[in-house]
């Protein structure tokens, strides 16, 4: 049987994973973006600068962090903030909101 436009617009399609971030002392929430934020993600880096890289974890991050309910944790203007962590947690949490949110190599590059 074929879904209504109801049926999807109503399923809870988001995800979100709790994972433990000793270095900082606790767990963190990491969720699964919408279509529109992963456009928004990609956008980024469209074009042919490299540049565009420049914090790209913090870039995701930014957008996954989230609370128990799901609420973003850290704003886009927040980003810089988050990129001076340290790179070894940051590259592990982004290592799995890739994974979360079925991101391969060339979604990021």
């Amino acid at each position: 049987m074929a879904l209504t436009k109801d049926q999807i617009l109503q399923a809870d399609d988001k995800r979100k994973v709790e994972v433990d971030v000793a270095e900082w002392g606790g767990k963190v929430w990491l969720r699964t973006m919408t279509g529109a934020e992963r456009d928004s993600f990609e956008q980024l880096f469209s074009g042919d600068s490299k540049s565009n890289l420049h914090n790209v974890r913090a870039k995701l991050l930014s957008r996954v962090l989230c609370d128990e309910d799901g609420k973003r944790l850290f704003s886009d203007a927040e980003v810089n903030a988050l990129g001076e962590r340290s790179g070894m947690v940051l590259d592990r949490l982004f290592d799995q909101a890739r994974e979360l949110n079925g991101m391969g190599e060339a979604a990021v590059e």
